[in-house]
């Protein structure tokens, strides 16, 4: 993990987060909470990887569509955030740690409060 990100219980598993000694304004949805960057949960049908950097970055998306194949021959199942795995054996660890490296802690806090920022209303066309 790049430096910055701890482990931590977050929404019931283990996740890593940007601690509030780095970002103390946390999450905006629940601010006691620490700013969450990815998560593993096991589900009833999948185990499931969540990584904001290939939700929110065009760029670590693409990248991981490339090297998906290169490690697994699973089909990706795959939300906009979420990658569920049927079963351990299928998980690519080594694309996964690779994944994990691709943004810094102060990347995703600079593309979150990016993602915050109010959107400016359209401009109306006078008739």
């Amino acid at each position: 993990m790049p430096k910055g990100f701890e482990a931590a219980i977050s929404y019931g598993g283990l996740g890593y987060v940007i601690p509030h000694s780095l970002y103390p304004a946390g999450y905006h949805c629940k601010p006691s909470e620490p700013l969450p960057f990815a998560g593993i949960a096991s589900q009833k049908n999948s185990i499931n990887f969540y990584h904001m950097g290939i939700y929110s970055d065009p760029k670590i998306l693409d990248w991981f569509l490339t090297e998906y194949p290169k490690h697994s021959d699973q089909k990706l199942d795959m939300g906009k955030s979420c990658i569920r795995f049927k079963k351990f054996d299928a998980i690519p660890y080594k694309l996964i740690g690779e994944l994990m490296k691709k943004m810094s802690a102060k990347e995703w806090i600079e593309k979150y409060e990016s993602m915050l920022k109010p959107k400016p209303a359209p401009v109306k066309s006078k008739k």
